[in-house]
């Protein structure tokens, strides 16, 4: 087959953070099909070079990649990143594609999800069998996450865009397991769907963390178990329970507490805990060193705000990470578990009760070591067992053909 992935945020590992539908197309190709990536270089995850030229087309690793010089950002949340949507559709539009052979399949990945007109374009032209994947619910996220009314007209015309795709493409994949009833309630009626969850490109985990070598050894203080969280620290991620256990923790002088990362909260949350001795917050660091500050702690803690959104699932890069640390996991989160539980390698608190926090962390943090070590490493197993991009593809791959046939 002849595959196009098209996403606005599909990255390459040059250029920053390896993207998912990168490393799909890559593995695609691998299978024996003939893939092709179309993506921008707006992307707040990562740092293209300056160009004037509008279409630029290169090779990574193998994957023939064609990205698009589009409106910049700055901020995530804002108007300058929603105009850099339409920006990367008009200029999509334009795209002389004559010069490519003509897909079997185009897969159209959000964000953005105006893509998918772009996607329904391609299918009439070239009766190719077109893919809508959903990785962020849009706009349910803006209603239930960002505060917006669900009369604001970019709800209202996300919402058109989300009811069309869902619509027009022949195949509905989501990263969470239970998109197909979101799908169901937006359509009235069922829409042939496919979950192909997040994965990890097993060469970014080749090299093992030597613990004399590990450059968070200065930090972490001797002889306490220590609850790391690293991620941002803003209202969605529902950061206030952990922190309102932490002060019931403050006197527990074998646990330590490490939050790194950035976000409109964390200064005042520094200040709510500026008489806990057993709390440091570290600034924000690259992906990297997140590998290795995952690495040496010995329990790692995560949450969700409380939302709609979660009913379908998770789909939190998060989640990959931590578990490919090889650490036991506790996660406040009140949606369809999946993963962590599958693993058994943590506890899901269905609840943002900081009382059930602090008796997670009081729980695990009184385990024999071997014991939360087996825990972290059944998490470690199994990510490998069933998140590899190479598993990921081939699976993908399948479900297409047996459609098309």
């Amino acid at each position: 087959m002849n595959i196009w992935c098209i996403s606005k945020y599909a990255s390459s590992p040059n250029y920053g953070t390896g993207a998912r539908l990168f490393f799909l197309t890559k593995e695609f190709i691998r299978l024996g099909h003939s893939a092709r990536l179309f993506t921008s270089d707006s992307n707040h995850l990562a740092e293209f070079p300056d160009t004037t030229t509008r279409y630029n087309f290169e090779e990574v690793e193998g994957v023939p990649i064609c990205w698009i010089k589009t409106k910049k950002y700055t901020k995530t949340a804002s108007l300058k990143r929603v105009l850099s949507w339409f920006d990367f559709e008009r200029w999509l539009f334009k795209l002389n594609t004559t010069k490519f052979e003509k897909p079997d399949v185009v897969i159209i990945s959000s964000l953005s999800i105006l893509s998918i007109l772009y996607g329904y374009y391609l299918k009439k032209k070239y009766k190719s069998f077109l893919i809508f994947e959903i990785r962020d619910i849009w706009p349910l996220t803006m209603t239930e996450e960002g505060g917006f009314s669900k009369w604001h007209p970019l709800v209202l015309l996300l919402g058109w865009i989300e009811k069309f795709g869902y619509k027009k493409s022949d195949l509905v994949v989501g990263t969470m397991p239970k998109l197909d009833l979101h799908v169901q309630n937006i359509l009235g009626y069922k829409k042939l769907f496919f979950c192909s969850p997040l994965g990890f490109n097993t060469s970014d985990y080749d090299i093992t963390v030597e613990d004399d070598g590990n450059p968070f050894n200065k930090v972490f203080p001797e002889d306490k178990i220590v609850i790391g969280y690293a991620g941002s620290m803003g209202i969605t991620n529902a950061l206030e329970p952990f922190i309102e256990a932490i002060k019931m923790l403050k006197s527990q002088t074998d646990l330590y507490f490490i939050l790194v990362g950035s976000g409109d909260l964390k200064l005042n949350f520094e200040e709510q805990l500026s008489k806990c001795e057993n709390v440091i917050f570290l600034p924000r660091m690259k992906q990297k060193q997140v590998k290795y500050f995952l690495n040496k702690c010995d329990i790692l803690y995560l949450s969700t705000k409380d939302s709609e959104v979660w009913k379908y699932g998770q789909s939190m890069n998060k989640v990959v990470e931590y578990m490919l640390s090889g650490k036991p996991i506790i996660a406040s989160y009140t949606g369809y578990p999946s993963m962590i539980d599958e693993a058994d390698c943590g506890k899901f608190i269905n609840t943002t009760n900081p009382v059930d926090i602090k008796n997670a962390i009081l729980h695990i943090s009184k385990m024999e070591s071997l014991q939360r070590e087996k825990l972290g490493e059944n998490g470690k197993a199994w990510i490998y067992t069933n998140r590899k991009y190479s598993f990921l593809a081939k699976k993908y791959i399948e479900k297409i053909e047996k459609l098309m046939k």
